[in-house]
């Protein structure tokens, strides 16, 4: 608007006439000190925008900085929680492959002691065999000595009395009693002979049979006694299965709770980091307004200090350029009054006088409204800069606003996004739990139906085993003759 103001005195000044010609090297200097002044306004205008964009290039960095340290983080701790994940798998291995240990050197274990149980068992049924057998023999025994003396006592009462009724009959002979004697003897000793071998016979069938017995009865204990130890030996093996599923749901839940565990941490550190990362972009944003409004400030300041100033300069430039305008036009009018009064007859000086004052009346009168005129275009251009600013002022604060609400909306949309995702994440980690539980629940399932269906076949295949040893003992013995052997009584330990 000054330069409009100076351009436009210009213009008047070179519609008066040649002689006012001069004063328009005084408005050409004025230019120039405007442009000088417009001049360093712009050296200024660039070295702020400098130190802007410089201050940009700082934030920008160090927001950049912050989002890599950021990263870093996240990464060092998905690798810290992932080596923990992976001693966690590491140390649960080996507790099932400690457990597996055990559990062999426990089967281990008991198969030797069923082993040694057993050698004793048969040594103990082998000793029990040869008791009861010595004590069949020895009442055996003294029954066939009590039989021989009941023979012995049986002769001698029928040989007295073949004698006494001998004795008593004088009319035998002597060698027929004697021949009687021997006939009788050799009778009875026959007789006794013959009932001797029968008991023998008797006893040899009870002792074989007894024998049979306990062998039967033996085979029976042994039978017994696989079952038991195959009971025991079935039940164990339970047991550390049994042991083995809930070391198994212990480890199941455990690695449950450090996933979530971990998930959290992770969950928690983003929502950490996103809570900076807002923070320093909604501070980096209104330190950006700030610097913004002081920057417009600033303008703005030095729009109304430089304004001023240069109205007045304008003005009393103008001011000048009138009053010597005026001084030069009131010599020329002297000078061109004296040379026509001087060269004009002294009867027309009075018309040129007044022709001469009315023209100088008029092209001051020129002069004057030229001057109003630019005073007001300096006023008006000092109204306008007010509301360009007003103006610049109300677009900025349009702008600064749309901005932060630009900025809170993304705020909000990634905020959004981080919590959709972290909900995904729980999803997907309560899935794999629920189907990582289903699996091993399913395998206890498949382990305990092998288990009971070994359980099972073991018990049938023993019993048939045992079935057809009996049966294949009972036919044997009833081929040997000795019938039904369930019946006999065997002597105790405490009546030897």
């Amino acid at each position: 608007m000054q330069d409009h103001a100076c351009v436009r005195d210009e213009a008047v000044h070179r519609d008066t006439r040649p002689e006012l010609r001069p004063t328009s090297r005084k408005s050409r200097s004025l230019d120039c000190k405007i442009c000088e002044h417009i001049a360093t306004i712009k050296s200024a205008s660039l070295i702020e925008e400098h130190e802007q964009d410089f201050e940009l290039r700082v934030q920008m960095s160090g927001y950049k900085r912050m989002r890599r340290q950021h990263q870093k983080q996240l990464i060092a701790l998905e690798n810290r929680l992932k080596a923990e994940m992976d001693e966690h798998r590491l140390r649960l291995q080996k507790e099932l492959e400690t457990h597996a240990n055990n559990t062999y050197i426990e089967l281990e274990r008991l198969a030797k002691r069923h082993v040694a149980q057993t050698d004793k068992e048969m040594k103990s049924v082998a000793a029990e065999e040869r008791r009861i057998q010595q004590q069949i023999v020895a009442q055996q025994k003294k029954e066939l000595t009590s039989f021989l003396e009941n023979q012995k006592k049986e002769y001698r009462l029928c040989k007295d009395k073949i004698k006494e009724e001998m004795d008593n009959d004088p009319c035998i002979p002597k060698e027929e009693k004697q021949e009687r004697l021997s006939r009788h003897k050799e009778t009875m000793q026959r007789s006794q002979a013959e009932e001797e071998a029968h008991l023998l016979a008797q006893q040899r069938l009870v002792y074989d049979r007894s024998c049979r017995a306990l062998k039967r009865r033996s085979l029976l204990r042994k039978h017994e006694f696989e079952q038991e130890q195959l009971r025991e030996e079935l039940n164990k093996k339970r047991t550390q299965k049994e042991m083995e599923h809930a070391l198994m749901i212990r480890q199941d839940e455990s690695t449950q709770d450090l996933e979530r565990r971990q998930l959290q941490m992770l969950q928690k550190l983003r929502i950490e980091l996103m809570r900076l990362q807002h923070q320093t972009e909604l501070e980096n944003q209104e330190e950006y307004n700030n610097r913004r409004q002081r920057e417009l400030h600033r303008k703005h300041t030095l729009e109304q200090r430089q304004q001023p100033r240069n109205l007045k300069t304008l003005e009393m430039q103008i001011k000048k350029q009138f009053q010597d305008t005026c001084k030069v036009q009131n010599k020329q009018y002297k000078a061109l009054r004296n040379h026509q009064l001087e060269v004009s007859p002294k009867g027309d000086h009075k018309t040129i006088l007044k022709g001469l004052k009315e023209e100088q009346t008029r092209k001051l009168a020129i002069l004057a409204e030229q001057y109003e005129k630019s005073i007001n275009e300096m006023m008006a251009s000092q109204m306008r800069l007010e509301a360009e600013q007003e103006t610049e002022c109300q677009a900025l604060k349009q702008q600064l606003k749309q901005e932060m609400e630009l900025l809170d909306a993304y705020q909000k949309k990634t905020k959004s996004q981080m919590e959709t995702q972290h909900e995904r994440e729980q999803q997907k980690l309560e899935q794999k739990v629920s189907i990582r539980r289903a699996h091993l629940e399913q395998k206890i399932e498949e382990e305990l139906a092998a288990l009971q269906k070994e359980r099972t076949e073991r018990i049938k295949h023993l019993l048939e085993r045992q079935d057809r040893e009996i049966n294949a003992f009972d036919t044997e013995s009833r081929s040997l003759g000795f019938g039904s052997l369930g019946s006999i009584d065997f002597p105790k330990e405490d009546n030897r």
